[in-house]
């Protein structure tokens, strides 16, 4: 059998296993809930059967890829209810439900969400070779140009194990959004929101961010916002307080500035993520270790 794997993917009401070459590239997908199977590239559609029918079972469906539609417009940023106070006292946290291999978080790479979507709705290998042969530009040009800088944070992330950390990426949330990283370790838990902007000037506010002095975008609340939510999807699975912060990371821009009353936000270039893998006396070990252990359930952030 290929090198392939298969990464668990949910978004705007699906839900869909999706069979990958290493490097990312898919070749097939299936839906959880019917069993049908689209073949993207047909010279591994034995392999990616056999595959899919291990974690789905007997009375896989293959049908035709779909046609291909316009690009949908991004998600608002959802806004989150007061999360609930850390559960305390003799008061038992929510069990936790099982794990199989393809509900594990620990399995997604760095920008596995983007990669669904390029897989399901982007271009095919030879109109990519197409349009970089002819030099053309391409709507999909700011979507990789996310994914590169998702994987870009995602290395750095990684480097901080020797410190105590874990990492996890494509953490789904219920509104079918997703955090881009979750760094969880001796500091305590991060939210990680990667923003690229090759050459761009950024400043940074309380709320919003301005690339190139122009247009404002609402980075910063959105970051909040998602600290927030892991804050309350984690205490009702963990008998302390789990401290959750939340860091916005900017990738290839030309220079960076932040507010000087921008304090609840961490603010970063790609690099200086590695200033937190000093950063202790949050968690324990053993603290650390059951965040991570209900951070990678799937379903855990499907519930909240």
């Amino acid at each position: 059998m290929s090198d392939l794997t298969v990464h668990p993917w949910r978004r705007h009401g699906k839900d869909r296993l999706y069979v990958n070459l290493p490097d990312g590239t898919a070749v097939a997908w299936a839906d959880r809930a019917t069993k049908v199977v689209t073949i993207k590239m047909q010279k591994y559609r034995d392999d990616a059967l056999a595959l899919l029918g291990r974690h789905l079972g007997d009375g896989l469906i293959v049908a035709s890829a779909p046609t291909r539609t316009r690009t949908p417009a991004p998600e608002p940023i959802a806004r989150h209810p007061k999360s609930p106070a850390p559960i305390r006292g003799t008061e038992r946290p929510a069990p936790l439900p099982p794990l199989s291999p393809s509900e594990d978080l620990a399995r997604n790479r760095p920008g596995a969400s983007l990669l669904g979507m390029i897989a399901e709705r982007g271009p095919s290998t030879a109109q990519r070779l197409r349009t970089k042969l002819l030099r053309q530009s391409s709507e999909w040009d700011n979507w990789y140009t996310g994914l590169e800088g998702e994987r870009r944070v995602g290395r750095e992330l990684e480097r901080l194990s020797s410190f105590g950390w874990r990492v996890l990426h494509g953490v789904e949330k219920n509104n079918g959004g997703d955090i881009d990283h979750l760094l969880i370790g001796p500091g305590g838990v991060f939210t990680v929101n990667t923003k690229t902007h090759q050459g761009a000037s950024v400043w940074v506010g309380d709320t919003m961010a301005k690339i190139n002095g122009g247009q404002s975008y609402p980075y910063a609340a959105a970051s909040k916002a998602e600290a927030s939510y892991v804050r309350g999807v984690l205490s009702r699975y963990c008998d302390f307080a789990v401290p959750v912060e939340s860091a916005l990371v900017f990738v290839g821009v030309a220079s960076l500035d932040r507010a000087a009353t921008q304090y609840t936000v961490r603010i970063y270039r790609e690099r200086e993520v590695a200033s937190l893998g000093p950063l202790a006396g949050k968690l324990t070990a053993d603290q650390t270790e059951h965040v991570y252990t209900v951070a990678r359930h799937r379903r855990v952030w499907l519930k909240a």
